[in-house]
């Protein structure tokens, strides 16, 4: 199959949700784009931004890694994280981004030039290359500053008035090519208020997804978080993406069928609650997505024991929509 025949497959969001995505998705042949949301200030990446004025590597390291073809030597490499002395907290790969976006004086080229080191299937894309800070401002008027504090916020449930970037942030001119010469887009998973919103807020990028012409795919979190999406239904998560897009584009929704055992939900207890599926109709993919379940008993069942996307199956249910088009 020649590159022109594949079919373009573009992942919008951030973190630990794309990298599922994408790790699945490589193993299929698709032409297969991560656009990345460019909010995160936490942990390593938010000091180098604050030390260094860089753009935040952390999401897109992530990206980087999940369509990597190198050797697990080298992904390991780049995910390794400093326990001790000066550097502790930062890891080997935001460094080398950090470092290549000073050397090359672009963000954009440090990612170019990293994922050619790591051999990656496929393009990871900044959705801005502009410094901004993602901010909401609760109901009680609290401002929350920076993603770090709304993802560590447990009032957002209480009600939000605004979610915002400051300054406004221009779409990446690039971001808008992939959209509109995509065949699928898929959003999600992903932390709602932290990863996949803040990408529809940069200016342009949603304009740019009504306008395109490919398929639109939502796939809905497996647990919500608690004090921000607590007793969040998937119609909530729906509700609350359209929101922000101003229509229901969604061809598909992806939605997992499998419970996890009741322990192990008790031991998530304190950090949210399984998201409960109330859409109903042709669009919604109802399918066993979940990932591999732990073999310990019931007493050894730990925070660790992550419930979690499962890659290959969340990449199978994809190709299936992809085999459509």
């Amino acid at each position: 199959m020649t590159q022109s025949a594949l079919k373009k497959v573009v992942v919008i969001g951030g973190g630990t949700g794309n990298f599922v995505v994408l790790s699945g998705m490589k193993k299929y042949p698709v032409d297969l784009t991560a656009i990345v949301s460019m909010a995160d200030d936490g942990g390593s990446t938010g000091v180098l931004r604050d030390e260094l004025g860089v753009l935040p590597p952390g999401d897109v390291r992530q990206c980087l890694v999940a369509l990597s073809n190198s050797s697990r030597l080298m992904r390991s490499l780049m995910n390794y994280r400093f326990e001790t002395g000066g550097l502790g907290g930062h890891s080997f790969g935001n460094l080398l981004l950090s470092a290549l976006e000073k050397v090359t004086g672009s963000f954009e080229k440090a990612v170019e030039e990293t994922g050619k080191i790591l051999y990656i299937q496929g393009k990871v894309i900044p959705v801005t290359t502009h410094q901004t800070r993602l901010k909401m401002v609760l109901n009680n008027l609290q401002i929350l500053e920076g993603e770090k504090e709304i993802y560590l916020s447990q009032e957002i449930d209480q009600g939000y008035k605004e979610l915002y970037l400051e300054p406004f942030p221009k779409v990446n001119p690039r971001v808008v090519e992939e959209i509109h010469n995509a065949d699928l887009l898929v959003i999600g998973p992903g932390g709602l208020y932290t990863s996949l919103i803040p990408n529809l807020l940069v200016d342009g990028v949603r304009e740019a997804i009504c306008q395109s012409g490919a398929k639109k795919a939502f796939i809905v979190n497996l647990m919500n978080r608690k004090g921000q999406t607590t007793l969040f239904k998937t119609s909530s998560y729906l509700q609350e993406i359209v929101r922000f897009l101003g229509k229901d584009l969604f061809d598909y929704i992806l939605i997992n069928s499998q419970n996890p055992p009741k322990e192990l939900i008790d031991v998530y207890a304190k950090e949210g609650d399984l998201v409960e599926n109330d859409l109903k109709g042709d669009r919604v993919v109802f399918a066993d997505i979940l990932g591999e379940l732990p073999l310990e008993s019931k007493g050894d069942l730990m925070k660790r024991s992550f419930i979690r996307h499962d890659a290959k199956k969340l990449a199978q249910e994809l190709m299936k929509i992809v085999d459509h088009l």
